[in-house]
């Protein structure tokens, strides 16, 4: 499962270009991240927010969790187990690579 980050687009619509605005906003609520930190958090996808941060978010943008975080299905991964059947466990024998066999030109084994 994978998610989509919507900080930047929800600012936009609220009319917030530039991450330094966000900072003093965060602040205000109790929320005090470095200026790296604020960018970090707009221009990227957090991989952990804290949930004081996450509601001081949408406090500040009038708007829900589910507005800034959006859930999906990662299709590949899902795609490919769906696609491989389930394999027995291989043996000792299905390890070992195959020896190659030379042929001539007449097509006989050497």
């Amino acid at each position: 499962m994978g998610y989509r980050w919507h900080l930047r687009l929800k600012m936009a619509e609220r009319g917030m270009f530039a991450t330094t605005e966000l900072r003093p906003l965060l602040a205000e609520r109790g929320v005090v991240l470095s200026r790296e930190q604020v960018y970090r958090l707009v221009t990227g996808v957090p991989e952990r927010l804290s949930l004081r941060t996450l509601a001081a978010l949408c406090d500040i943008l009038d708007c829900t969790p589910a507005d800034l975080v959006e859930p999906v299905a990662e299709a590949g991964r899902a795609a490919r187990r769906a696609a491989q059947p389930a394999a027995a466990p291989a043996g000792p024998a299905e390890l070992r690579p195959v020896r190659a066999r030379i042929i001539s030109e007449a097509g006989e084994p050497r």
